[in-house]
């Protein structure tokens, strides 16, 4: 029976105590993001592990926090059921295009996930910098709603990411706040659960990695409590412009690993 060296078993120890704190704080920032802005968790905590986390085992961390976060944002809205009945169409696209999106997460060339992740996430940032917004009326959502919730459940499953094209999409529908934060937290509720029944499948969701996505609650809900006691002192507007730079960068990053390192 072979001894662990006591060198290699220090070095073991530093390399999960790194992996801790790396997950942690990842979380603990996107959960804060989450309270301040209602939004943001999956790009801000999968980004952040992705520098230094393979994206398929970022994206099985995310599952647990963003389903919790999710269903309880689609929950507590005006119409759950009209919601559900207006995007039954959308929502049937994005399992759809998960189903595709996640081999190319699970894939032999892994980066392509990361260079995807850092053009969602870039795209993200600039369309929200610029505040792009559009107006869709009821005709042009019966054909848009399905093109929309195929390349959302795509990028969900390739990324982990649903926020585009869903998020300015929903937006330019002429909803009020509530109702808007509903349609999104549906969206993103079932693109979650997508992305976790593509992984299981793939192999990649198993028990131990329901376990650690169910132990980064703890960072997720600790970083969102505290955002919520911080909105009321800085300015939506000023954070959301950080928010969005700050993405802007981290998509640009790996964008620029992927092609040229």
């Amino acid at each position: 029976m072979a001894i662990l060296h006591p060198r290699r078993f220090k070095e073991i120890i530093l390399e999960i105590s790194n992996y801790a704190l790396i997950v942690g704080f990842s979380f603990l920032v996107a959960g804060f993001v989450k309270g301040v802005t209602g939004m943001g968790l999956p790009p801000i905590a999968i980004g952040l592990m992705a520098v230094v986390v393979a994206p398929v085992q970022a994206a099985a961390l995310i599952v647990v926090p963003s389903m919790v976060s999710n269903v309880w944002q689609m929950l507590i809205g005006p119409s759950f059921f009209k919601a559900v009945r207006r995007f039954s169409v959308l929502l049937i696209m994005v399992c759809i295009g998960a189903a595709f999106g996640v081999g190319v997460l699970t894939g032999s060339t892994p980066a392509y996930a990361t260079l995807a992740l850092g053009l969602v996430l870039f795209v993200y940032a600039v369309l929200g910098l610029f505040k792009f917004n559009m107006h869709v009326n009821a005709q042009n959502e019966r054909w848009a709603s399905p093109l929309v919730g195929g390349l959302t459940g795509f990028l969900a499953g390739a990324t982990g990411v649903s926020s585009v094209p869903s998020a300015p999409y929903m937006n330019s529908l002429g909803m009020n706040k509530d109702e808007l934060l509903q349609a999104l937290g549906l969206v993103f509720t079932v693109g979650t659960f997508a992305l976790a029944v593509g992984l299981y499948l793939k192999g990649r969701f198993e028990l131990a990695a329901a376990w650690e996505s169910t132990l980064c609650l703890v960072p997720t809900m600790t970083g969102v409590l505290a955002g919520q006691k911080c909105r009321a002192l800085l300015s939506a507007e000023t954070f959301k412009t950080v928010f969005f730079l700050g993405l802007l960068l981290l998509g640009g990053y790996m964008i620029t690993r992927v092609l040229w390192l």
